[in-house]
């Protein structure tokens, strides 16, 4: 063992040796849609949204919702989140617009 490695001494950084693609690209604003029931994914993020906003005693605005296909949970975020393969994110201007929309109908 070297010196540094036995003091506890400094780690080098080093770069990444692989890359996740398309870990840390900016999110789009919507899900591909053609891959989701829509209706119910709107719904479930919706329902955490506002249960957020209910509940919420901050008063930072998250940047959307990010929902698990497969469990049909999902969890409100202030941060363009790095997703699963089952998650979808939907952004808060998304889940208000859809909003405005059905309560005019």
């Amino acid at each position: 063992m070297g010196p540094s490695e036995q003091s506890g001494g400094p780690i080098s950084i080093s770069p990444p040796s692989f890359l996740i693609s398309g870990a840390g690209a900016p999110i789009g604003s919507t899900p591909r849609w053609d891959r989701v029931n829509s209706q119910a994914l709107i719904a479930l993020a919706r329902q955490i949204y506002f249960r957020y906003l209910s509940e919420a005693t901050r008063s930072q605005e998250p940047s959307g919702v990010v929902v698990c296909q497969r469990s049909g949970e999902g969890r409100v975020v202030f941060e363009p989140p790095t997703l699963l393969p089952d998650e979808e994110f939907l952004s808060t201007a998304l889940l208000r617009n859809r909003a405005r929309r059905s309560g005019g109908r």
